[in-house]
């Protein structure tokens, strides 16, 4: 054990100082200025105001840079993996130090250079900067109509900054764009494109900078508290439905048959099950599910992602962490690697509990499950970025990068996981002994088919998100910046009970009409919900958006089949847990010849 330890202790050590100190420091500096100290203005993307993902790099566009040059440059592991190309303005902007009408640079445009900037306005292209961590957004132009169809494409000309300042800290900033002309369609025009920059004190302390950016009224409307409330309701009405069940429904289960070991005539009553049950099915319920490969590699990928997505939630809502740029992107990815040692644990845990043999094929199924769907997704993703030549194309040594992570990281660390779950894992005890030829199912209703109960059963959790997935998505896919991470927190922790009691329901009325494939059931029956999620989504994008293009909606629906896998996996793992605990725990306390 303690060669292991020292086996990965290095790639390890590794990765927290990659990503936690060169990926999550946003800055080189501490945001302190003195006067007259240089402020940089980062240029970032430019794109289609309603597509938010299809952005470009703002100088492949005819535009020029300032002559003001610097030494650093900033670019992690995470701005490059969401598609940021910061690159210098050159506008000379001192701490303060105002300027009434410094000129950026002198251009002289083509007729060809005037067709792509009208072309950009037309589409109502915006671009996206920082100054001292503070995104900013603006329009290139704006489009003017006659009779109702576009006639002039004029293009601002001149950025009027306005800097909001507290002992030596940049508190806001504000960008005005002004003094459009137009882009006639000659063979020549020369612009002058300009700056002025204006300094004001203000009392609002540099922790409260990025308050003005939220957007309090839409994601603490009253519908938001509303869609809490019913979702706890929810949680109510179900955590009683279980507490039913288990205190009354199979309590009296159990007294029926006791009474029928006593040789009462009357075991054909009540329930409906015509002297049927899930007493009858003991020998066939603890054995060996099939694909238990994948069962135990989804389980694994499931209890991962549910770790993650807990420390996710909690590092955001103490860190704040939409403070500095792909921050999150950087912690997901930290946290996803260093919790592979979870997924190899669980999916061998679940594999043997079975007496499966062949683990090592489950731990390489487990840990290439998440990565390989990502690999597909984002590479067909990556390859339109790169022949539309989008900033969203990730570059080849950031690729490289999380290639060699996995390989000297995430991989390992899900060997190890699994190597401790063989030596030291608890071994489960079934209460049941398995009988070697399988009891035959008997025929059912349609309504009682597995298939049919876990599509009904990823209803209830889908109804307990679906209002909050509308927060997320319009946060994601426009540009509101998402912070009510305590309501995110809130909401997981209702969605988890939703899931746990749904499944043990769905489990149940599965058991008593003598049905012994419960596994699967219980797995598919929560994570069914990402089926839901998924369909949301695509009435989300064509009813609450306005989004177009081959890449916009390439990028749109692939990524969200990339999260509707994720919670697949999640809650799965959680409705099969569930599933679990009931099963053992009513064959435990029956009766048994």
């Amino acid at each position: 054990m303690r060669r292991l330890s020292s086996l990965f202790l290095f790639p390890t050590l590794l990765l927290c100082w990659h990503l936690f100190v060169l990926g999550v420091r946003a800055d080189e500096h501490d945001h302190m200025y003195q006067e007259g100290d240089e402020v940089v203005a980062w240029m970032n993307t430019v794109g289609p105001l309603y597509n938010r993902q299809e952005t470009y790099p703002y100088y492949q566009l005819p535009l020029c840079r300032g002559p003001s040059e610097v030494e650093h440059h900033h670019e992690t592991l995470g701005e490059a993996l969401q598609g940021m190309d910061l690159v210098s303005s050159g506008i000379a902007i001192r701490f303060l130090k105002p300027v009434d009408q410094g000129v950026i640079c002198k251009s002289k445009l083509d007729a060809s250079q005037i067709e792509i900037l009208q072309h950009a306005i037309a589409k109502r292209y915006w671009f996206n900067m920082f100054i001292d961590d503070l995104p900013i957004y603006a329009r290139l132009g704006e489009t003017l109509e006659n009779d109702g169809k576009p006639s002039r494409y004029p293009i601002y000309r001149h950025k009027a900054f306005t800097f909001e300042i507290n002992n030596g800290r940049i508190i806001s900033v504000t960008l005005d764009q002004q003094d459009p002309v137009d882009l006639p369609l000659q063979d020549t025009i020369e612009l002058d494109f300009t700056y002025s920059v204006s300094w004001q004190p203000t009392g609002t302390p540099y922790e409260e900078r990025f308050d003005r950016l939220l957007e309090t009224g839409f994601f603490e409307h009253k519908v938001h508290w509303l869609s809490i409330c019913s979702s706890f309701m929810m949680v109510l009405f179900l955590t009683g439905m279980v507490s039913v069940i288990l205190l009354r429904t199979v309590k009296r289960d159990f007294t029926r048959y006791d009474r029928e070991e006593e040789g009462l005539d009357d075991f054909d009553r009540d329930l409906g099950d015509e002297g049927y049950g899930w007493k009858q099915v003991h020998g066939d319920v603890f054995r060996q599910p099939p694909r238990l490969k994948l069962l135990s590699a989804l389980m694994g990928v499931g209890c991962q992602l549910l770790s993650m997505g807990f420390l996710m939630i909690c590092y955001i809502i103490m860190g704040q962490s939409y403070e500095q740029r792909a921050s999150t992107m950087t912690a997901s990815l930290v946290l996803y690697i260093l919790t592979s040692v979870v997924a190899g644990y669980t999916s061998i845990k679940v594999y043997m509990s079975y007496g499966g043999r062949d683990w090592v094929h489950t731990v390489v199924l487990t840990a290439v499950l998440i990565p390989l769907a990502g690999c597909m997704v984002g590479g067909y993703i990556n390859s339109l970025a790169i022949y539309y030549s989008s900033a969203r194309a990730v570059p080849f040594l950031a690729l490289l990068s999380v290639i060699v992570l996995w390989l000297l990281v995430a991989f390992p660390l899900t060997v190890l996981g699994a190597i401790i779950a063989r030596r030291w894992a608890p071994t489960s005890d079934f209460p049941c002994r398995v009988n070697p030829i399988p009891r035959p199912i008997p025929e059912k209703l349609w309504y009682q088919e597995p298939l049919a109960i876990a599509a009904m059963g990823g209803i209830l959790p889908f109804g307990s998100i679906f209002i909050e997935m509308y927060f997320v998505f319009t946060s994601f896919w426009t540009y509101k910046i998402y912070y009510v991470y305590g309501f995110m927190l809130l909401v997981f922790m209702i969605l988890l009970v939703v899931s746990a009691c749904v499944a043990i329901v769905c489990t149940y009325f599965l058991l008593n009409a003598e049905d012994h494939r419960w596994h699967w059931l219980s797995f598919m029956s929560c994570a069914s919900t990402a089926l839901y999620v998924y369909l949301y989504a695509t009435y989300y994008y064509f009813t609450k958006t306005k989004m177009s293009g081959t890449f916009q909606t390439s990028f749109y629906f692939g990524y969200t089949a990339l999260l509707c896998l994720g919670m697949f996996c999640l809650l799965g793992f959680v409705g099969h847990s569930s599933g679990n605990w009931f099963v053992k725990k009513i064959y435990q306390n029956v009766k048994i010849d």
